[in-house]
């Protein structure tokens, strides 16, 4: 792969055709703006069709009830997903899509979709009790993560530079169903607190605390749990590429997604099972698949951790990072240590750089390994322009920070000269000599060499692509508080 220059600049051929010196006017359904009023209009109306709908069920009273108690676990699953993406976060506004998505519009099309199924199968039997049966365990799943998978399809499909591996799959399928859950919530215990007015119940006894602890306490993970099996069929989905792979880009996600559909049919049906089978369900299936997948998620997780340590040096040698930040990049704590450091001595402003920064790292490193293994676009070389410039905008707030950070972090290095024990320092500065790049090789895989930064004698440069220019000479450095040099 050729090299690129130091700066993104506008590739060839690329952006709209100019007609007359102007590009052509967009039409107005196409601006970013329409788009996203349409968004939000149709998931706040979806919102409050499905509002008025649970509380016509429940009641006002109990839609409060309801309200209050589904909202519980909510804080904690989103905060558990948002920790799985910490690697490589996305941003925001898709996870607050994927929310609002299942608790409003997947959930308005399942309520509507369920109960004219089931009163259709209803009137065409003329069995009642086992229209209801089979409406909760056959037409519910596919419904319902029919519905949901819908969410994990659209951020796949129009926010593809953001769903990247496994990880980006089952944090927009686990948030998905969070908002998905948190509203069936509300109907299921306001409903329950409906029956308990009626007939009297308090306290543990009643129907409210039964239904809190089923579905609150015990199985808050339940939904999140079936749709995370489409969002990992997306997720690896997005790690294939070139035409012999294409069969399996396309019947992934529809086999992660029938594997949600029966494992959520067979938690639904584990209550005609006799009376202990929602529990045996539960102990025996439910409990070991939440803690399978989340290994899985956890292994992936430090997978891309290691992919970060063993893709970033490339660019430390080529004079775009400190030798000590792959190490840094690579771990958890060294990042929040290098967040915390800046903010300490800078304010909040640089450790929301320095996090920009990390999430910008953490990009490259996934973008040169999917390049390694063949498996990068066609604007592999666009991407890793935009990546580099962003870093290289941030690198005097965060290199500093993350030289720190190697320092703390890093387990200590004996050296064999002198005869006492020395410990080798991580990082001197934000820039380098060329000849301190040689520890760490050259860049691996056929043809890839990582450019070099403006005025850095790299192997960019040795190429015609970087900027030609003597190294700058290194300031004094302070090991207390790098961000404080002498001339």
């Amino acid at each position: 792969m050729a090299t690129c220059p130091p700066y993104p600049t506008q590739p060839s051929g690329s952006g709209p055709a100019r007609v007359g010196g102007r590009p052509p006017h967009a039409h107005w359904w196409q601006r970013r703006r329409v788009r996203y009023g349409a968004l939000a209009a149709l998931l706040a109306l979806s919102g409050l069709v499905i509002l008025a709908l649970v509380r016509r069920q429940t009641g006002t009273e109990g839609f409060l009830v309801g309200l209050g108690l589904a909202v519980l676990p909510v804080p904690l699953l989103v905060a558990a997903f948002r920790w799985l993406d910490r690697v490589d976060p996305g941003p925001w506004r898709n996870m607050v899509f994927a929310f609002a998505w299942g608790a409003c519009a997947a959930a308005l099309i399942a309520i509507v979709a369920n109960s004219f199924a089931t009163k259709w199968i209803a009137t065409a039997t003329a069995d009642p009790a086992s229209a209801d049966t089979l409406g909760a365990t056959v037409i519910a799943p596919i419904v319902e993560e029919s519905a949901k998978a819908a969410a994990v399809l659209l951020v796949f499909l129009f926010r593809r530079r953001d769903f990247t591996g496994i990880v980006d799959g089952v944090v927009i399928a686990g948030v998905t169903a969070t908002g998905f859950a948190f509203t069936e919530n509300i109907l299921y215990l306001g409903t329950a607190f409906g029956a308990d007015q009626m007939a009297g119940g308090r306290g543990i006894a009643s129907v409210t605390a039964a239904t809190f602890f089923v579905r609150v306490v015990m199985s808050p993970f339940a939904h999140p749990l079936f749709t995370v099996l489409t969002g990992i069929g997306f997720g690896i989905a997005a790690t294939l590429t070139g035409e012999r792979r294409r069969l399996r880009r396309l019947l992934l996600p529809p086999a992660g997604l029938l594997l949600a559909m029966g494992m959520h049919a067979f938690w639904n049906g584990s209550s005609t099972f006799g009376e202990f089978g929602f529990f045996a369900v539960y102990g025996a299936f439910m409990v070991p698949a939440f803690g399978l997948l989340t290994w899985l998620v956890v292994w992936t997780r430090q997978r891309e951790l290691r992919a970060v340590r063993e893709e970033l040096p490339a660019y430390a040698a080529a004079g775009w990072l400190t030798p000590a930040e792959p190490f840094a990049l690579g771990s958890m704590r060294a990042r929040r240590l290098a967040r915390d450091y800046a903010g300490h001595h800078l304010g909040k402003p640089a450790a929301r750089t320095v996090a920009q920064y990390e999430a910008y790292a953490t990009s490259l490193a996934f973008l040169r390994r999917r390049a390694r293994l063949g498996r990068a676009g066609a604007d592999f070389a666009v991407r890793e322009r935009e990546l580099l410039h962003e870093m290289w905008r941030r690198r005097e707030v965060a290199q500093p920070a993350l030289d720190h950070a190697a320092r703390m972090t890093a387990p200590p290095v004996r050296v064999v000269a002198p005869p006492w024990p020395v410990y080798g320092v991580y990082g001197q500065s934000q820039r380098y000599a060329r000849g301190a790049y040689g520890a760490y090789g050259q860049p691996n895989g056929p043809g890839m060499h990582a450019p070099g930064p403006p005025g850095a004698g790299s192997p960019a440069t040795q190429h015609g692509t970087g900027a030609p220019g003597p190294a700058a000479p290194c300031p004094a450095y302070d090991p207390y508080n790098p961000y404080r040099t002498q001339p």
